[in-house]
């Protein structure tokens, strides 16, 4: 019980959190330029007539924008799943052809070059019209670099969507079973029933020992370094002895 006692101790770290659901609460990016309204349209132009679909969870940043804008389309035009399983796919193959991965970031690459490259790739692979049309965007507007990532949180908000609950915890080692069997257990309760939680290990010898938990970007650190890190800033405030 030592673990779920020290995890259920910051959970008044959360309280307070209100993550908004709409769409509108995602921070336009100054830098976008002319991709944004290509976007906007692109996520309005659906042949369905869903209104006011909103993001699960909000996100910020220009990947953040161009993954909400895409979600928004996706689910628009039906087509959730195979977009997801398309952009995938798009991702491991980048990961086991390194060659056409740098071709897809080389900045000195035309845009007409890249454009058809990405296009033909779609074809044989037999993307979703909405995927090709998406990838195409993105290498017009020389944003295919920035792909993994928009893909990573593409899939926080499908995960959302489904109801899905990633969880990253980092330790310094890996937790035996029964641990993390009970930290899920208290994640469970924390995010509540009906919602499928995954916990994701990550082993990092730098936070000298407790845990840090990540979720629905939130971040609860519970670490050694954390804490003696704290600590070192409280003994290096001025004390004021009037008040003793």
């Amino acid at each position: 019980m030592a673990l779920a006692n020290r995890f259920r101790s910051g959970i008044s770290f959360f309280k307070n959190i209100a993550v908004s659901d709409s769409v509108s609460s995602v921070r336009s990016n100054p830098h976008g330029g002319s991709l944004f309204p290509a976007l906007r349209n692109y996520a309005t132009a659906s042949a369905q007539t869903t209104a006011n679909v909103k993001v699960p969870i909000a996100l910020v940043g220009e990947n953040g924008n161009f993954a909400s804008w895409l979600y928004i389309a996706a689910v628009k035009m039906n087509s959730l799943e195979k977009i997801e399983s398309d952009l995938s796919e798009m991702i491991e193959a980048m990961k086991t052809a390194p060659i056409f991965a740098q071709f897809t970031k080389d900045p000195s690459v035309p845009r007409g070059t890249r454009l058809a490259a990405i296009r033909d790739a779609c074809d044989q692979a037999k993307f979703a019209e909405p995927t090709k049309n998406f990838l195409s965007l993105l290498a017009e507007n020389g944003k295919l670099k920035n792909l993994d990532a928009i893909v990573k949180k593409f899939m926080q908000l499908t995960n959302a969507h489904r109801g899905d609950v990633k969880v990253l915890v980092t330790t310094v080692m890996p937790l035996p079973p029964a641990e993390e069997k009970e930290l899920t257990e208290t994640l469970q309760e924390i995010i509540g029933a009906g919602k499928k939680i995954t916990v994701e290990q990550k082993i990092d010898p730098s936070i000298y020992g407790g845990l840090i938990v990540e979720f629905q970007q939130k971040v609860l650190d519970m670490s050694i370094r954390t804490r003696a890190q704290q600590m070192e800033r409280l003994l290096r405030e001025p004390v004021d002895f009037s008040n003793l």
